[in-house]
């Protein structure tokens, strides 16, 4: 290699001289400057150029001979690819040699010569800006790319070459840049290409046909004379990438990012960009396209590469009809989504696979041919899902197998040992010494057991084609056999243990089983499954080169990293196995011993005999053991939480970052680390003091929080700079705020305010390390990217000062004004200043003498202006806006970016000022330049286009305030009829001119798309259309709620150094040696801190806040370092190249990526990116507080989290990290919901548990011990159970702990960054608060939203809207939300506990009472004004009309409607008939799949009934006080429970032929059908409330036995009712006309059709199940109302309440709403009224339980039938 040219530039005029040929590109041709001439290019359209037909383009004839058709093509043939592209703006093109840029588009502004200029000819360009325009208008040419893509491209990569070269030499920066999007070692291009084989395919050559060869992926060793091996291949690869020509990489680069611009969706697929790539590449290097000399139409690549593959994609998921599109109702495992058709391109084998129409495949054609090819691939017959994400909990198994393993086998090691007597022969005590070894050995066999589970699921997700089962079916062969030995000798133990003989061989045997059993269970539990038989992470076969490079290429940790993330999780695990020993099982080693060998005696029942009622003592103890096992799941948990908050805490004090530095340093020397650490001083030569510059940065950042209106002037005049002239001389003097600074805030700014958090956050994170910052000019550019869909842009003045609803109370700028008091009063004295000053110019002021009075000032404070010119509202609109969650915060925010970079050029650079002194417009003007040069901001408006008028207005204003803000979005251009309309990407920013005719601006580009980019769920596709927008080497995601300030916007160029790529080595990445320098793996992610700017609203603010602050800072703080920290945050930075080049910054497969950021950090870290955390940064996050909406956000993540159970991304992380990462991830992300599921999970445990203790404490005499705890003799008969008890307490604690662990990390994380005493105030808040409360509910939403997204799928909640948080939600709302995720669950629980009380009274108790109740009554607790008496009465009759709508007309809100919805999740709906008016209301779900429905709706109900009624007949089956044997408790339950479900059934029969009949005659008389409704739901109300009368009376008015009999009861009617509908029930129909016809009798004209006839079959046994569901919704209702109607009757209830929520002194609350005299008098008549209505249902319902329970003595009826049951 030493005949390697220089990097100079021999010849300038010839960018290939010393071209040397090598292997990988032909030598290539001259080039010739003619061909381009640029005024026919522009001209070049289908009248005036004649072109080749498109069957000149298409190898149609097969031959692979180029035939071009005649001339005179006909023009229709033209147009069909030649679309007439009207150019957007005046194209730069060769056209700038006539010297100035005056009218492009890229000139920044006149005057400026050098639009890029780090890439000018005075620094050495390897090419001029000419020569990289004419390889773009040549690739443009043979490829038919869209001229508006090409010039679009050409921006972003002159703008790339800008960014690097400004820090590199121009050479350098080509290279690398070549290096990381083709060549370099962390391409994804040349990483595909290896793992994919292409290498082989190539070296084949073209002699014999390349295809056939190599159709499995070739193993190690294929030795032919050109592939050694992998390295020698790579070796190669090196070289000759070493050897191209500066022209080549460029051009390369070049036509890489034009076949990436126009992918649209393909951009998903990266392989596949890389294959179409190639295939472009292959064929630009062939003679034959070298030799064509006329340039191919615009558009071809479009139509005939990207549309094919984006129709296909689009028909996965959706059909299109009449021009719409309708989604299919298929769930993930059926669509073939962007991961699975990416996933072909990784092996040979699917590259093998892509057939032309004709039926041949691509490879068989020679790499040059296969490109002219594209347009014959028939897509259809290609792909395949390569990865099933069936919706079952089998993912859980699969992915998360060594979690299973280390906790199930662990406990049963534990357990088995410590419980002998369950497996003692029945003659002895205890069982032999071999039998314990080989019992407790069992462990192993358990760990084996998990493991097959998991491979023979593993089966099922992965298509069993290719190379993926082989390792399966090797894995499973092994784990029978290590079964065989981990249970075998067990079994062998069992048959010789009673033999009389003794001998030593079963006892050796034991030990080795034992043994093995810890071997296997630790090797399971370390190993990844995924590195077990063929290692597909580190394994060197080639067939596993692909998985590994795509799927497993973690960046490496560093040695301290790791070592830290192996201490952590030693730690972690050691001490929970050492507590969970001790304090959970060695303490249940009493409870087994005592009840493992009890039988209760004297017990029988009619049918069973004494078979189960005797063993009822081993049916509570199999309960206690899942009990048991269940915490100990809890405990790792625990102590994970425990040691990270340990980890971080130390972390914390490592980065410098805590409070117990003292305050009064941090601000001293503040000064002299703005200058240290923010400024780059390493190269500007020091002519001004450091205090002169530091004294600009800080009198910048006061001064723009003295704008934002967060200090006053006073304030301001103690923290600025001063000049002060002291003997003529002039001095800077410090404000006072830094030299004698007490640590009394509240001297310099508003106390508590935002000020003071923004200075202090300023502060102490300049204590921490930074990268140094680059100087301005040599800093990279860097693009932010917001995508918006229909986020406020800012709020109109109506939406200010106009109540949003009655509910609401308040004007929203009442609110902002409560929270922001200071910030309101400094903008009002601003207005009134300013109102002064423009008074006085236009002589409206009158004569001074008369004083103003304080009256002129009201309007001020009250709405901010006084006249309503345009001006003034605009400043109130304007300041709301900025504290509310809308776009222009965002905006203004991210702006600030502009303002640092302006700021810090300033002031680093003097000389400039100098320069243009007394031109202050031209200084303004450079500076500009500089801030536009550096950032972009792109706003993706998705629906800009669709915009109504005052979105218009407000975007316009946008523009108008931020001229460099780009806005992209997308515009339809309606097709010819019958035919798709074309869309198109568009940028426009504040530059670009307003177009005459259509009053819009003129596009600076306009790029069309495939087709609609909106795919999925709308915001990853939106990103991904805007993304080709971008500049610069790096990305901030931002959303449209975010904030961010000028402080923290100069620490940008510390952040982008965060990179790694500042430094770059000046070796070439493909020299010999200098390769190595670029081996680390590259930075992919930089995550920062969120502040939730919301914090300050109460209580549920607080608790979002707190979560968001340990989820976002705390946790990731340890994670990052250990490296298990995915994208959490959204302020996070990205490498643009590294993840464009891989799919992208999200994923976009609908419902699968709900959650889209985090798949982008599963990305990243799969593919070989770091991801780093940096604590010294931060943006604000605005998020929703109101109750609903924050559980709406924990419904979608609890669904998001289901859907990424289900993702490809799990599986592999699952399956191939190794142990300590894999904990970081699980523990970090999937690990947090987990547990909650299994809280919840432990609380219905233990209800059983009870519950069955319960039965046998009312039931059995048991023993009385004495002080030593030997039973007292003399108590025959009786039964040891107090060790039962005591284990209950301990089990209580024990969940307790679990729950109130939650508490601890925000605790500590307030103790470092606030101190002590802010910390226990803040603890004492929530508590005072009942934060516990909605801690308990939200864990409840969590667990249930992840389940039913596993079962059911269908990511479905009820928005509830941007509210906020004080407006009240009526009591029917609250309820139809939450009943089935949460009240149901709530109240049979609530029933288990009534039971315990009774049965087993401790004072534990109290503690679950209080978790369930709230349950149950969480969702109006945290409703503001609940417990106002009016309001709670209105809400009864809103309740009342709700229960009884939808009959007769449709309503939108009804108890009808209610139940519907929440079984079509079973039902499915049929599929789409003609438009009705109520179909809207009915999201497109795909229905369960039978599996689903069979466990969870059949088998799981019959198994819970039968739990509960074993119960009831084992407290029934003992004889009665009078010696009697019970009639058969069986019988007793089955007609209580079955008998109203049958009452009902008659009753809606005779209803039914009573409204067939009468229905037609009473046609006239509207509300018939409401009448006969009502008299069907008041009849089977009444059957209900009877048959629990009459079951008590058979109970003999005993309570306890009364309230388990009612829970067997109801969970027979629920199996009953789930059954009735997942059996019998065909499809919903999308209306209700079902049920209108079934109460008024009319069937037909409702559009049913031939199902006129069916439908009242299906419909009687709907009624069935809603008439039982009704009567217990009723009553449920009710017993809600009962259980929150005490607090109504404390005096001054509602301002107490209100203060409890919001967190404000009564003097401050927001005042009650005023109702006119009209509304006062009707609503007072409405509460009379309805108070007396519910006061006599109350008093029926009390009566119906009080009465029998006051006068059961007297109340005797002798029946004889009811002796019997």
């Amino acid at each position: 290699m030493a005949g390697r040219p220089p990097y100079g530039q021999p010849d300038p005029h010839n960018p290939f001289s010393n071209q040397m040929p090598s292997p990988y590109s032909q030598p290539s041709r001259q080039y010739s400057t003619e061909s381009i001439g640029s005024d026919e290019y522009s001209s070049r359209n289908a009248s005036s150029v004649p072109l080749n037909g498109p069957q000149g383009y298409y190898d149609q004839s097969g031959s692979g001979q180029y035939t071009p058709q005649s001339a005179a093509a006909s023009v229709e043939d033209v147009n069909e690819y030649n679309r007439h592209y009207s150019a957007s703006v005046d194209s730069h093109m060769s056209m700038s040699s006539a010297g100035g840029y005056g009218a492009s588009p890229f000139a920044d502004i006149p005057g400026s010569k050098e639009p890029y200029p780090a890439w000018s000819a005075e620094r050495g360009v390897p090419m001029s800006t000419e020569e990289i325009e004419d390889i773009f208008l040549d690739l443009t040419q043979k490829f038919g790319f869209q001229k508006d893509s090409m010039r679009n491209m050409f921006d972003f990569l002159m703008h790339l070459l800008d960014s690097r070269a400004s820090r590199m030499t121009p050479n350098q920066a080509l290279l690398t840049i070549h290096a990381d999007y083709i060549g370099g070692q962390h391409a994804n291009y040349r990483k595909w290409y290896f793992a994919a084989q292409l290498n082989l395919d190539d070296a084949v050559g073209q002699s014999q046909n390349p295809g056939l060869q190599r159709l499995r992926s070739v193993k190690g060793g294929v030795k032919t004379a050109g592939t050694k091996s992998l390295d020698s291949a790579l070796n190669r690869w090196r070289n000759a990438m070493n050897s191209m020509s500066q022209y080549d990489r460029l051009r390369q680069v070049a036509l890489y990012l034009l076949c990436w611009a126009e992918g649209g969706n393909v951009r998903f697929t990266p392989e596949c960009m890389c294959f179409i790539f190639k295939c472009a590449d292959d064929y630009y290097r062939s003679p034959e396209c070298q030799n064509r000399v006329d340039p191919v139409p615009e558009g071809v690549y479009l139509e005939t590469v990207i549309r094919p593959l984006y129709r296909f994609m689009r028909d996965q998921g959706y059909e299109v009809v009449e021009g719409k599109f309708v989604r299919k109702e298929k769930d993930h495992h059926e669509i073939i989504g962007y991961d699975d058709i990416n996933q072909l391109f990784w092996y040979p084998e699917g590259l093998a696979r892509i057939v032309l129409t004709n039926g041949t495949r691509l490879v068989d054609a020679a790499p040059a041919q296969r490109w002219l090819k594209f347009g014959q691939i028939d897509w259809n017959k290609v792909f395949f899902k390569t990865y099933f994400e069936k919706r079952s909990t089998a993912h859980l198994l699969i992915n998360f197998n060594r979690i299973w393993i280390l906790h199930i086998a662990v406990y049963w090691f534990y357990t088995a040992f410590n419980s002998p007597k369950v497996y003692a022969p029945k003659n002895k005590a205890f069982p032999s010494a071999p039998m314990t070894w080989s019992a407790t050995a069992l462990g192993g066999a358990v760990a084996t057991l998990i493991m097959i589970a998991a491979t023979i699921a593993e089966f099922s997700h992965i298509p069993t084609t290719w190379h993926n089962a082989s390792h399966l079916t090797t894995r499973l062969i092994f784990l029978l056999i290590v079964l065989a030995l981990t249970g075998g000798p067990t079994v062998y133990i069992a048959i010789v243990d009673d033999r009389p003989t003794p001998s030593n061989i079963p006892l050796i045997v034991a030990i080795v089983q034992f043994f093995i059993s810890v071997v296997a269970t630790l090797a399971f539990g370390l190993i990844p499954s995924g590195r077990m038989f063929g290692d597909r992470v580190a394994g060197k076969s080639r067939k596993y080169l692909a998985s590994q490079t795509f799927t497993a290429s973690y960046p490496n940790l560093g040695s301290s990293a790791r070592a830290g993330s192996i201490l952590l999780w030693s730690l972690v695990f050691g001490a929970k196995f050492t507590e969970s020993y001790f304090f959970l099982t060695s303490s249940f080693s009493s409870p087994i011993a005592v009840m493992a060998r009890t039988k209760v005696q004297g017990c029988s029942d009619k049918f069973f005999g004494t078979a189960l009622c005797s063993n009822q003592v081993p049916f509570a103890l199999a309960i206690m053991y899942v009990m048991d096992l269940v915490l100990f799941f809890l405990d790792t948990y625990l102590w994970y939480i425990i040691w990270v908050v340990v980890f971080s805490i130390g972390r914390s004090f490592a980065l410098g970052l805590s409070i117990w530095t003292p305050w009064k340093e941090v601000y001293t020397r503040m000064p002299k680390r703005i200058y240290a650490k923010l400024l780059a001083t390493s190269e500007m030569e020091v002519k001004y003091k450091p205090k002169v510059l530091v004294s600009q940065i800080w009198n910048a950042v006061i001064i723009s929080m003295y704008r934002e209106h967060l200090l006053s002037i006073d304030h301001v005049q103690r923290l600025l700079y001063h000049q002060s002239d002291t003997n003529g001389n002039r001095t800077l003097r410090a404000p006072p705020f830094f030299t004698n600074n007490t640590g009394n805030s509240g001297d310099f700014f508003p106390k508590g305010g935002e000020a003071e958090r923004r200075i202090s956050f300023f502060a102490s994170s300049l204590t921490t390390a930074f990268p140094d910052p680059l100087p301005v000019d040599a800093m990279p550019t860097f693009t932010v990217l917001v995508p918006h869909y229909s986020e406020k842009i800012l709020l109109s003045l109506r939406e200010i000062i106009r109540e949003q609803d009655q509910n609401t109370r308040v004007t929203l700028l009442e609110y902002l004004k409560q929270l922001h008091p200071v910030e309101w009063d400094n903008f009002v004295k601003d207005t009134k200043i300013l109102s002064e000053e423009s008074g006085q110019f236009d002589g409206t002021q009158s004569a001074a003498t008369e004083k103003p009075s304080r009256a002129d000032d009201l309007p001020f404070y009250c709405i901010g202006f006084k006249t309503s010119a345009p001006e003034y509202t605009l400043r109130t609109r304007i300041w709301a806006s900025l504290r509310f969650q809308t776009l222009y915060r965002t905006v203004s925010g991210m702006m600030n970016y502009a303002k640092a970079i302006k700021l810090l050029y300033r002031v680093e650079n003097p000389q400039i000022v100098q320069r243009f002194a007394g031109n202050t417009d031209r200084l303004e003007r450079e500076l500009e330049r500089m801030a536009r040069r550096k950032f972009k901001f792109t706003v993706s408006m998705q629906r800009y286009a669709k915009f109504n008028k005052e979105e218009q207005e407000n975007a316009e204003f946008l523009l108008r305030a931020y001229p460099d803000l780009q806005i992209a979005y997308l515009d339809e251009e309606a097709g010819p009829k019958g035919s798709e309309a074309k869309l198109y990407s568009i940028l426009i920013d504040g530059h670009s001119e307003i177009d005459e005719t259509t009053g819009k601006r003129k596009p600076k580009f306009r790029v069309e798309l495939p087709g609609n980019p909106i795919l999925g769920d709308g915001k990853s596709d939106n990103q991904n259309h805007a993304i080709i927008f971008y500049r610069g080497e790096y990305l901030q995601l931002i959303d449209a709620n975010q904030d961010n300030y000028l402080e923290e916007c100069l620490k940008i160029r510390n952040i982008l150094g965060e990179f790694e790529q500042y430094g770059m080595s000046s070796q070439s990445p493909y020299a010999q040696w200098g390769h190595k320098e670029f081996s680390k793996s590259p930075v992919a992610i930089v995550g920062t801190r969120e502040y939730i700017f919301s914090e300050n609203i109460g209580v549920l603010g607080d608790i979002a806040a707190g979560k968001e602050q340990t989820f976002g800072t705390m946790t990731p703080r340890c994670l990052a370092w250990i490296g298990g920290k995915l994208h959490y945050g959204h302020p996070d930075f990205l490498n643009a190249t590294f993840m464009s080049t891989r799919g992208g910054v999200s994923k976009a497969q609908k419902g699968l990526h709900l959650n889209e950021d985090i798949f982008a950090g599963m990305t990243a870290l799969s593919r070989g990116g770091r991801i780093k955390h940096s604590e010294y940064y931060q943006c604000g996050k605005g998020r929703d507080l109101g109750f609903g909406t924050i559980l709406n956000f924990q419904t979608k993540l609890g669904t998001g989290m289901g859907e990424q159970m289900l993702s490809r991304e799990y599986y592999y992380l699952g399956t191939q990290l190794p142990m300590d990462r894999f904990l970081s991830f699980y523990y970090g992300h999937p690990g947090f919901h987990i547990n909650n599921i299994l809280v919840i999970y432990s609380i219905q445990v233990f209800m059983l548990t009870i519950l069955y203790i319960g039965t046998l404490n009312k039931q059995l005499a048991i023993c009385k011990l004495d002080s030593q705890g030997q039973v007292i003799p003399g108590q025959p008969g009786c039964y040891n159970l107090l060790p039962v008890f005591d284990w209950i307490r301990r089990c209580i604690q024990s969940i307790f702990l679990v729950f109130f662990i939650a508490f601890l990390p925000l605790f500590l994380q307030e103790l470092l960054e606030r101190g002590t005493g802010k910390a226990l105030i803040r603890l004492g808040k929530h508590f005072l608060s009942l934060s516990p409360i909605f801690e308990v509910f939200s864990t409840q939403i969590y667990a249930q939203s992840i389940l039913s997204n596993l079962t059911f799928g269908g990511a479905r909640y009820i928005a509830t809207g941007r509210g906020f948080a004080t407006t009240r939600l009526s009591f029917t709302i609250l309820y139809s939300r939450f009943a089935g995720p949460s009240i149901y669950m709530g109240m049979r629980n609530v029933l288990l506990l009534l039971y315990a009380t009774m049965a087993l009274w401790t004072p534990y108790l109290i503690y679950f009472w209080f978790s369930v109740v709230s349950l149950c009554v969480a969702p109006f607790i945290f409703n503001p004004h609940q417990f106002n008496f009016s309001d709670f009465i209105i809400d009864y009759r809103e309740f009342l009309r709700w229960m009884s709508r939808g009959n007769s007309r449709t309503k939108a809100s009804s108890w009808y409607g209610y139940c519907r919805l929440s079984r079509t999740m079973i039902t499915g709906y049929k599929k789409k008939k003609l438009g009705h008016p109520s179909e809207k209301l009915s999201g497109d779900v795909p229905r369960a799949g039978w599996r689903a429905v069979l466990f969870s709706e059949i088998l799981w109900p019959l198994c819970q009934s039968t739990i509960y009624v074993v119960a009831y007949m084992f407290v029934k089956s003992f004889p009665d006080r009078n010696g009697n044997q019970n009639p058969s408790p069986l019988i007793r339950i089955g007609i209580i429970a079955v008998g109203p479900t049958v009452w009902n059934a008659a009753i809606l029969l005779a209803l039914f032929f009573v409204s067939l009949f009468l229905g037609p005659i009473m046609d006239s008389w509207k509300k018939f059908a409401s009448v006969m409704a009502a008299i069907g739901h008041f009849l089977c109300l009444v059957g209900l409330v009877a048959f629990f009368e009459f079951f008590w009376f058979l109970e003999l008015w005993d309570a306890s036995h009364a309230v388990l009999g009612v829970i067997s009861i109801i969970a027979i009617q629920r199996a009953i009712q789930k059954i009735l509908i997942a059996v019998f029930l065909s499809r919903e129909f999308k209306h209700d006309e079902t049920n209108r016809a079934w109460w008024s009798g009319k069937w037909y004209g409702r559009g049913l059709g031939n199902s006129a006839l069916s439908q009242p079959a299906r419909e009687y046994i709907v009624k069935i199940v809603e008439m039982s569901l009704w009567s217990s919704d009723f009553l449920l209702g009710h017993i809600l109302l009962i259980l929150m109607t005490p607090p109504i009757f404390v005096p001054f209830i509602d301002r107490l309440h209100s203060t409890m929520l919001y967190w404000l002194r009564p003097s401050k609350q927001i005042r009650p709403p005023l109702f006119s005299t009209k509304q006062r008098r009707q609503r007072r008549w409405i509460v009379f009224k309805y108070t007396v209505v519910y006061i006599i249902v109350v008093a029926l319902l009390a009566a119906l339980i009080v009465l029998p329970a006051l006068f059961r003595d007297r109340i005797t009826f002798t029946c004889t039938v009811c002796q019997n049951i």
